[in-house]
């Protein structure tokens, strides 16, 4: 090999190691008892994580790299049913398009919602979990080997147990799968913090924002939950856990 090819050499595949080394990676555990289908949305035309969707068998993880700047979110689906093409929907978390999502999931559903640094770490990760737009599917996210406050995040608790009962979504058994969050269930400006509630100052916390904030203390209960839900991190890998245990 010539000293110039072996240069050549050297710079290309020092270029792959640098673009594989500052990826984040996403590791995404189902620790329930039933299989789930994650979902995942990119924004602003951002790398589809996953194919944006795909099944997750109990126990099992799948591993997804992210490129710096990478924004977008992650979600359960569950009682999904897809024929052999991937055309199906599901009862909880549906995001259109069959097993690969064409759209985010439907409400109710439980969000981890991210929005990762520049590639020279000079710009924090932010991250949160989002109760926000409801709950169907426990979930919890861990940071693993970054700078900073680096909290972990999620809602541990079951809410379809103690869910109010007109938040409820139940199936045809008569099974809660998921709890509506009161702007979903009311569409009201007090708890959808629109019109004039459109600010944190107007909009405080809600009786059924609290029933979430109680069960689950760093996830976003409602639109102006910031302080204690929006975690950061520089430079980390992340474990979002489905179904975590306590």
């Amino acid at each position: 090999m010539t000293p110039i090819l072996m240069v050549l050499v050297f710079f290309f595949f020092s270029g792959e190691f640098m673009k594989l080394s500052s990826a984040t990676l996403f590791t995404i555990q189902n620790s329930c008892s039933y299989t789930i289908w994650p979902g995942t949305l990119s924004g602003d035309g951002a790398t589809l994580l996953g194919g944006g969707g795909f099944a997750l068998a109990p126990g099992d993880t799948v591993q997804l790299p992210a490129p710096p700047g990478w924004s977008g979110r992650f979600w359960a689906r569950t009682g999904c049913s897809f024929d052999e093409a991937g055309a199906g929907s599901c009862a909880t978390g549906d995001c259109g398009g069959g097993i690969r999502c064409t759209g985010g999931g439907a409400p109710p559903v439980s969000l981890v919602e991210f929005t990762l640094g520049s590639a020279d770490g000079a710009a924090k990760d932010f991250y949160d979990v989002s109760l926000v737009d409801g709950y169907n599917v426990g979930v919890a996210v861990r940071p693993s080997g970054g700078a900073g406050e680096c909290q972990s995040a999620g809602c541990v608790a079951d809410l379809n147990a103690d869910c109010p009962e007109e938040l409820e979504v139940v199936d045809g058994s008569g099974a809660v799968v998921a709890c509506k969050s009161a702007c979903l269930a009311f569409n009201t400006a007090e708890f959808c913090c629109t019109g004039e509630h459109a600010t944190a100052a107007t909009c405080p916390a809600t009786p059924y924002s609290a029933v979430f904030k109680s069960a689950c203390p760093t996830a976003y209960s409602y639109a102006y939950d910031d302080m204690s839900s929006t975690c950061t991190c520089t430079d980390s890998d992340y474990f979002i856990t489905f179904c975590p245990s306590t």
